[in-house]
């Protein structure tokens, strides 16, 4: 059994350029520091939590091999010698390991009633930020209320979604929704917190057909706005099923080298000793 510590990373912190940058796919944003060098767990669709209703696959960036992933699950060491895509079928927080990059930063995939989305990716200042408001498909909300650090901001234009723009250093902080979720009786329910840190640097910036441009050039002193108009989401195709893969063996921590396939749907899960949201 495996006993090895749940490392916890920060899921963003002081974002850095790096030339190298321009050479990475056109959907890769940083979401931790030092570029390329740094595991980074990408997701799509590009918002964070991600919801279990979703297709979501969750791709692992590093150095090495990508037969060489080692993936973790609620802090526990999970599928080893794993392929460095994943079609995600169970809830849980997710990191993975490349030899020569390290552990890469937490992603949470939630099966809540009700979730609060933000970009998953760096936010800097200037920036529109928008925040999603969403339930399980076979429910409704209706009335919904966004907070920040448990501040009102006030019931959107656009029923589930508002924006924030330009994004200035005091819009870091926890964010959450509530609303009347139901399909019949409807109640008042809250979403889990979700954390947001504003960064005042601009590291490379990139065009991406998968995430939402950046807005410059705001001024000091910006302010809270809803706005109507949301940035397009992007569709992640659909793939044939594929075939089951094993469960992880009970292999030392540090994983071997091998030929890595393609997108995999993930194995059932053993069950964690301990996990939930960072």
């Amino acid at each position: 059994t495996d006993t090895t510590p749940y490392v916890p990373i920060p899921l963003c912190t002081r974002c850095h350029p790096h030339p190298a940058l321009s050479l990475l796919p056109s959907s890769w944003c940083p979401l931790s520091p030092a570029g390329p060098q740094t595991t980074q767990l990408l997701v799509e669709p590009p918002w964070r939590p991600a919801v279990l209703w979703d297709l979501v696959t969750l791709t692992c960036q590093g150095s090495g091999t990508a037969g060489a992933t080692t993936w973790y699950k609620d802090g526990q060491r999970w599928w080893q010698k794993g392929p460095d895509h994943l079609f995600v079928t169970k809830s849980g927080t997710y990191t993975c390991y490349r030899p020569s990059s390290g552990l890469s930063p937490p992603m949470s995939v939630l099966n809540d009633r009700l979730v609060l989305q933000v970009p998953a990716r760096a936010l800097l200042e200037g920036d529109r930020m928008t925040l999603r408001c969403r339930v399980t498909q076979d429910m409704s909300v209706t009335g919904v209320r966004f907070y920040h650090k448990d501040k009102d901001l006030g019931r959107p234009v656009s029923d589930t979604e508002l924006s924030v723009s330009p994004l200035q250093l005091h819009h870091s902080g926890h964010y959450h929704c509530g609303g009347l979720v139901g399909s019949g009786m409807s109640q008042w329910q809250n979403s889990a917190p979700v954390t947001v840190t504003v960064h005042g640097e601009h590291p490379h910036i990139f065009t991406s057909p998968l995430l939402p441009r950046a807005f410059h050039g705001a001024s000091a002193g910006g302010s809270l706005r809803i706005h109507r108009g949301v940035p397009p989401q992007s569709q992640l195709p659909q793939h044939p099923e594929p075939p089951e893969a094993p469960s992880p063996p009970p292999a030392p921590l540090l994983p071997g080298w091998a030929v890595g396939g393609g997108p995999t749907e993930v194995p059932a899960a053993p069950a964690a000793r301990r996990g939930g949201l960072p």
